[in-house]
């Protein structure tokens, strides 16, 4: 492993030498449209072409999942690269030596640490495995495997291995090969000894399941224990390379299969991702033992619009399930549950029903998350008597009400009304209506109401919804702001005017990012060359945003005084929004009593509605 930053001119003359219609097309049958070139999206299944190329910008961009960028980004995404891996790649592929810039000490040192201990996590993962299939040793951890149906195939696909009953068997390879053993303690691989001094194994007698990270590189180990011992499951600690909280089991392998299909599953065990991974569900992935996390639903979210929860039919894995819902729903996803009989993991349902059933009928037929919550929740119900069974519809009416769409909570309402035919849909139709009144009036009334300048961040700057779902109409000012972005990344003497005439106060964060770095490129280069200003973003969302900006243009009628115009526009958000919050403070004085106090805010909101008109 290499260590610094790639210099510019390397990642000028990768983009240079490569054609990005040439590298994509290697992955994307593309056909010619005009100026265009376009075939179907790799990133999200699709059967009529929404992903575009354009050679003349060398970018490209998906209408359809809004992935886009330039060849790099491309690089990256369809192999699972890092930015550094996949302009290596590239310039390998060309022939292009890349010379590193140095870091600093302290980052050298960091750098060299993970580089030492992913070379040890990488050795260990190895020798485990040797073990596991080649040694007495691990005779009886590879029968324990066989009896569980776990194939030699699946040991060499998720490099399953096995660490020996000895204490310091892996100690010695290490230290044989020359690994800084305290280095080796830190990074999770060994345990100090309790007394003396020294170092042991940190898994003994374990079968070894190795983590990787999003590109496959070995950074922690499960462990499960092969007798009595506790716990069960035993990982890495986390490290310089291992954090739970946003690592998720067989990401590596799955995320080609999750974008495809544009659906993940997750998996409480190892054991039932693996036996899942048989039966055909190749888009699994696990968390760390821990309960899943904000950190992890983002990251489903990036590479899938539906998560499949098929965690165990106990009553732990269900309410697991059930927890995890709103955690995965909050970040934009269509979330569904494998619905598993009579309290059977997946590993259980496979070996007694096979892996045709197991695909067809749990992971398949995976209900609705608003199913799933009406069949948990009524099971705290004795429905036989009369006032638990009121006392469940009450219950499942609220929950119903919390559904964005009108039609879906008409569908969940006609359901219970068919299942409970003593109970009237109209009254729970009435129930539902009062439901959603009061909701409506709690979000409107007093301090909490959501107006627009409680809305804001870096200096008033209006935050981006992080949401798939964005508002059909975009306020004027986001759209003057993008329009003059897509000159700007057309015409250097127009970027640098709006330097001049409005720096960073773009009202839209991700806009004033963009901009910046277009007034950086422009210090650096003379000539506008998409590509290599993208290049410079190194952030997913923001190629993303970029690309779609830089499709639109340079045109839309932009002339001198349209952009003066836009940009006046730009400077009036902050102060419109501000006299919109004196507005609220005056309401709250008023209501206060604080007549004096809405006086003189009166004043304010009228001097600064004069600025307004004046500006």
């Amino acid at each position: 492993m290499r260590y610094g930053r790639i210099p510019e001119e390397v990642i000028e003359a990768v983009l240079k030498r490569h054609d990005i219609v040439d590298v994509i097309g290697r992955h994307v049958h593309l056909s010619k449209q005009g100026h265009y070139m376009k075939g179907l999206c790799p990133f999200h299944s699709e059967k009529s072409p929404s992903f575009t190329v354009t050679p003349e910008k060398q970018i490209y961009r998906c209408f359809g999942c809004q992935a886009g960028g330039n060849l790099i980004r491309f690089i990256m995404e369809i192999e699972g690269l890092s930015f550094a891996e996949a302009v290596t790649k590239l310039a390998e592929d060309a022939d292009i030596p890349i010379t590193w810039e140095e870091l600093s000490e302290e980052q050298s040192e960091g750098q060299q640490e993970k580089a030492t201990l992913l070379k040890a996590y990488e050795f260990a993962a190895k020798f485990y495995h040797y073990v596991l299939g080649n040694t007495d040793q691990g005779r009886a951890a590879k029968g324990y495997l066989t009896s569980r149906g776990i194939s030699d195939k699946l040991i060499d696909t998720f490099q399953i291995g096995y660490a020996p009953l000895m204490w310091d068997t892996l100690v010695q390879q290490l230290d044989k090969r020359g690994f800084d053993l305290a280095l080796m303690e830190k990074g999770g691989l060994l345990s100090a000894k309790h007394e003396g001094h020294g170092y042991v194994d940190k898994f003994r007698e374990r079968i070894m399941f190795p983590i990787c990270d999003s590109t496959g590189k070995v950074i922690a180990f499960a462990g499960r224990a092969m007798g009595d011992a506790q716990p069960k499951y035993l990982n890495s600690p986390e490290s310089i390379l291992f954090n739970k909280s946003r690592t998720l089991y067989n990401l590596h392998l799955a995320r080609p299969n999750m974008r495809k299909q544009q659906q993940a599953v997750i998996f409480e065990g190892y054991v039932d991702l693996i036996k899942a991974w048989e039966a055909g569900v190749m888009n699994g992935v696990a968390s760390m033992g821990t309960a899943l996390t904000k950190e992890h639903a983002l990251i489903l979210n990036r590479n899938a619009d539906e998560i499949v929860i098929c965690y165990d039919g106990d009553n732990a894995g269900q309410s697991a399930a059930y927890k995890s819902i709103p955690l995965l729903e909050e970040t934009g996803s269509r979330v569904t549950v494998a619905m598993l009989p009579d309290g059977k993991d997946p590993d259980d349902y496979i070996r007694n029903y096979g892996f045709d059933r197991f695909a067809r009928e749990i992971i398949g037929s995976a209900v609705p998350s608003m199913k799933y919550k009406l069949l948990y929740i009524r099971r705290n119900f004795k429905l036989h008597e009369d006032d638990e069974r009121l006392r469940y519809l009450q219950s499942a009416v609220k929950l119903i009400s919390h559904l964005q769409s009108p039609m879906e909570r008409e569908h969940y309402l006609k359901q219970l009304a068919s299942e409970f035919p003593d109970s009237s849909y109209e009254a729970m139709k009435l129930d539902l209506h009062e439901i959603l009144l009061q909701s409506e009036k709690k979000r409107w009334d007093g301090d909490n109401k959501p107006i627009l300048w409680n809305n804001v961040m870096n200096n008033g700057r209006t935050a981006e919804r992080t949401r798939k779902k964005t508002p059909s109409l975009l306020p004027a000012y986001h759209n003057a702001e993008r329009l003059i972005l897509a000159v700007m990344m057309h015409d250097r003497d127009v970027c640098a005017h709006v330097e001049a005439q409005l720096g960073d106060q773009f009202n839209v964060e991700a806009h004033a990012v963009l901009a910046a770095y277009l007034y950086a490129y422009y210090a650096q280069y003379v000539e506008p060359d998409a590509s290599r200003y993208i290049a410079m973003l190194q952030d997913e969302q923001l190629e993303s945003l970029a690309s779609s900006i830089v499709m639109m243009g340079a045109g839309h009628g932009m002339n001198e005084q349209v952009i003066d115009d836009y940009i006046r526009q730009i400077r009036k958000v902050p102060m419109q929004e501000e006299v919109e919050r004196k507005k609220e403070e005056q309401v709250r004085a008023e209501r206060a009593g604080d007549h004096l106090r809405a006086a003189q805010i009166a004043i304010e909101i009228i001097a600064l509605e004069k600025r307004l008109k004046s500006s």
